[in-house]
């Protein structure tokens, strides 16, 4: 005859169940990466967990500069992602980086984007400097910032738009943001007639509220990302394999997919 097991054996075996469907990971990856790489980084996070049973990632999406101030801080990472060169020099100069460790994974491009009801009117990049248009940018420390005034300075350069016109633009600014989706969000708020951002912020909810202008090339500045591996990573080795992950084919299809230049 079988014996009934006892309540008290019966709530160990449940409780070693449990413990057993939410054992913890055996490694966690900590990813320091710009904010507008979010969408693209939580898919590729994905994947690189998927392809290793027990890897957890976990991501800090910010500005870069917020993101460089934080490890200088003492913030633990593995992986720092930028959104321009200039913030992996800075690391590389405080030690936070190894130089030569750093790699070139995908690029971006920027572009106006205002709401689909058009309050200010926008019809070509020109209007941008029209009085009383409410213009929402990244703060210059960001770097879709400083872009954004390489940009205008750039059009400053041609009779066509005239040599104030970088100054008439910044006129207008209503507000300065930390990082790019912050940009995305009070235009799509309404409370900026336009914004500048990268091309690849405008997706999901983004791009059925929004219009894009875009930039010509001899205006636009491309913006270059870099990847490198912490100096101090608590997980050196995985550190290096998602990084390879991010520059393998899979990697860059999805980077392409969400609309960046990939490193090639």
């Amino acid at each position: 005859m079988k014996r009934l097991l006892s309540l008290t054996e019966g709530v160990c075996i449940t409780l070693a169940l449990c413990a057993c469907a939410v054992a913890p990971p055996s490694h966690t990856l900590t990813v320091f990466a710009a904010a507008s790489l979010t969408e693209s980084f939580e898919e590729i996070g994905q994947q690189f967990e998927a392809a290793r049973p027990g890897v957890r990632v976990f991501f800090n999406f910010a500005g870069s500069q917020q993101l460089h101030a934080q490890l200088e801080q003492g913030a633990r990472a593995d992986v720092f992602a930028s959104a321009n060169v200039k913030e992996m020099d800075v690391a590389i100069g405080s030690s936070l980086v190894v130089s030569g460790t750093q790699r070139v994974f995908a690029r971006n491009r920027l572009v106006v984007v205002y709401p689909k009801g058009n309050p200010g009117q926008i019809a070509a990049l020109g209007d941008l400097a029209r009085p009383g248009l409410k213009l929402d940018l990244a703060d210059p420390s960001a770097p879709v910032g400083q872009y954004t005034l390489d940009m205008l300075g750039e059009m400053s350069q041609d009779d066509s738009f005239g040599s104030a016109f970088k100054d008439r633009v910044l006129a207008n600014v209503v507000s300065r943001e930390e990082n790019v989706k912050s940009v995305v969000a009070k235009v799509q708020l309404g409370e900026a007639d336009a914004g500048v951002v990268y091309s690849t912020d405008v997706t999901g909810q983004a791009a059925k509220e929004l219009w894009t202008l875009p930039v010509p090339d001899r205006y636009n500045q491309i913006a270059v990302y870099p990847i490198a591996p912490m100096a101090r990573a608590p997980e050196p080795a995985l550190a290096r394999r998602f990084i390879d992950w991010v520059l393998s084919p899979v990697g860059q299809q999805t980077l392409a997919k969400h609309g960046f230049i990939t490193a090639d």
